[in-house]
Formats: C-alpha cells, structure tokens, sequence
C-alpha cells in the first residue's frame, strides 16, 4: 500500500482541519461499518479496513501527520496544475483547430473561384475565338499551301523518271518468264512510289516504270536482281541523276513533293481513265474507277480540289506519254 497515492482524510471521510477527536470518532464509525467479519462476501473489505487503520496511525501522529500534509498539498497542486494545463491545451488545441478549419474553409473557396474564373475565361475564348490563334491558323495553313505548291511545281519541271526492265521469256509464254503487273509491283514498291508501270503485251520479257523519285530508281538500278532464277536487266530510259545528284540525300523539297503527290493520287484515284485505248489492268497505281471524284466542299479548300483536277491530268498524259513509249520500244526491236 502506497500510503503517499491515498487520500487519508477522505478515507475516514472528513475535512484536513479535523481534530484528532474527530478523528478518533470518524474511524470508529467507519471500521464498525467496513469490518471484515461483517462483510465477508466482500473480497475488498480487509483491504478497506487496513487502509482505515493506516489512516488512523498516522493521523493521530503530529508529526507523521504534518509530513503527509506536505505530500498531500503538493500532490493536491500538481494536480491543479495539471487540470489548468490539461484546459490550456484543450483551449489551444481547439484554437488550432479552429485556425484550421477557418483556413481550409478559405483554401476551398479560394480554389473553387480560381477553378471558376478558369471556367469563365475557357468560356470567354470559346465564345469569342483566339484572334491570335485563328492567325497562326491561318498563317500555317498559307504556309502549307506554298510548300506544297512549290514543291509540286519543282518535281513537275524534273523530267519523268523512268526505267526500261528485261528478262528472259520465250514468245507465248503464258508466265512470261514469272513476271507480271502485280510481282514487279511487288519488286519495285519497297524502293518508293511506283507512278505507272507498263507491261509490254505484245513482246514477252519487256517492261517499262516511272519511279516517282530519281532517288528511287537509282536504288532500283544498283541493287534489284528481280527473281534468282531469271534475272532482271535494269536500264535508265529518263531522269538519270547527275553524279552530285546521286550523292545527296533525298531533299526535302523532293520529299513534300511526293507527300503532295500521294495525297493528290490517293484523292485522284477515284476519276475515271482518261486514255481510253489503254487496259484498266496496265497501271496498277491509278485503278480505274466509276465513281466521281469527291466534292468541292467536303472540308476540301479550292486549292487543295484544283491541284487534285491537275495531278490528275498530268497522270493520264503521263500514261499515254509511257504507252506510246512503250509501242515504239517495240516497234524498234521489232525491226
């Protein structure tokens, strides 16, 4: 029993001023009634009852007495101390949290007024339209427009880039020494885009093709073998590339041009042939078609629709150019 953690006055049940006689009397009253012979069912009445023998002892004793006062006081206003303390953190920590509801409320509507004055502006710009970005717009599609204009007025001065393809193959021969439209597409494709390729139907053996680049074609040239067991002979017809030509990269100009020229062709597909005496199988790259070409209008510009008519003007002069090309290489070996 730790006689310094009890309350002795309050275990007799009287005040700190009380008279020994008072004392005296407040035990009898309590030990009469806490015996552990008239509570035996209680398992804490011995317990009880030393505590009241203790508080006895040492309360009837000046100087045992004045000595636990000490103690007790001192406990007394620690424990002041520590409810006033306990209330002064209870107060700051309701002040902070306080602060801090207070500043995260303002945090919310500062972020929900900057979210919606970022609302109101996107809105502001969508209803009245960027003037600088409808500039930039604009300037970057005229620039678009020039590129590609200039770019297909440089590849038209060049002039056609073709190549004369032979290979063995007896006369009458159905396979015509295992070449056709669709294989030597196949060859030559991997090498760039492929403007007309013409099989010669009356001399087995005998090919022409425009490449749209020189750059292609002399790859052709220096590299295709065609099929191992019967070889391809790859001459220049027209637009051989210099020495200086044929060392540098293909140019960009050269690269917008044929970009142009594939979109323009991939659109101009759609027209129907404009040379009527060469076979729809002859020009695999420009199939013939029943369907018109598509709509001014439909999200095409005037400029984009015109280039699109010429390209495909210039494609049927080119074929029958090759055709008629290829009827005097024939005529030519005939005799």
């Amino acid at each position: 029993m730790d006689i310094e953690k009890l309350d002795l006055y309050d275990i007799l049940g009287i005040s700190v001023d009380a008279t020994e006689k008072e004392i005296v009397k407040a035990y009898r009253k309590r030990a009469l009634k806490c015996h552990p012979d008239k509570n035996p069912d209680n398992p804490h009445a011995a317990e009880l009852f030393h505590q009241l023998s203790k508080s006895l002892e040492i309360l009837t004793d000046a100087a045992a007495r004045a000595a636990y006062n000490k103690i007790l006081k001192a406990r007394k206003a620690a424990e002041i101390r520590q409810r006033e303390l306990s209330s002064k953190r209870r107060k700051l920590r309701e002040d902070l949290e306080s602060r801090e509801k207070a500043a995260d409320t303002q945090s919310k509507e500062q972020d929900l007024k900057a979210r919606r004055n970022l609302k109101e502006e996107i809105e502001r710009l969508r209803k009245e339209g960027s003037r600088l970005l409808e500039e930039e717009k604009e300037r970057l599609k005229t620039e678009l427009l020039a590129t590609k204009d200039d770019a297909a007025e440089e590849e038209a001065d060049k002039p056609a880039v073709r190549l004369k393809l032979k290979w063995s193959a007896k006369k009458g021969d159905p396979e015509n020494g295992g070449y056709d439209q669709r294989r030597l597409q196949q060859i030559f494709l991997k090498y760039g885009e492929i403007n007309a390729l013409i099989v010669s139907g009356k001399r087995n053996g005998s090919a022409i093709i425009e490449m749209q680049s020189a750059h292609a074609a002399l790859m052709a040239v220096e590299n295709e073998i065609g099929l191992a067991e019967n070889r391809l002979h790859i001459t220049w017809l027209s637009g051989k590339p210099t020495a200086n030509e044929a060392s540098k990269p293909q140019s960009t100009a050269s690269s917008a041009a044929a970009s142009a020229a594939a979109e323009a062709a991939a659109a101009a597909a759609s027209f129907p042939p404009q040379c009527s005496s060469c076979p729809s199988n002859t020009f695999a790259s420009f199939p013939a078609s029943e369907t018109p070409p598509p709509p001014f209008g439909s999200g095409m510009s005037h400029k984009d629709f015109e280039n699109i008519v010429l390209m495909k003007m210039r494609q049927a002069q080119e074929r029958k150019r090759l055709a008629q090309q290829m009827i005097d290489e024939d005529k030519e070996e005939g005799t």
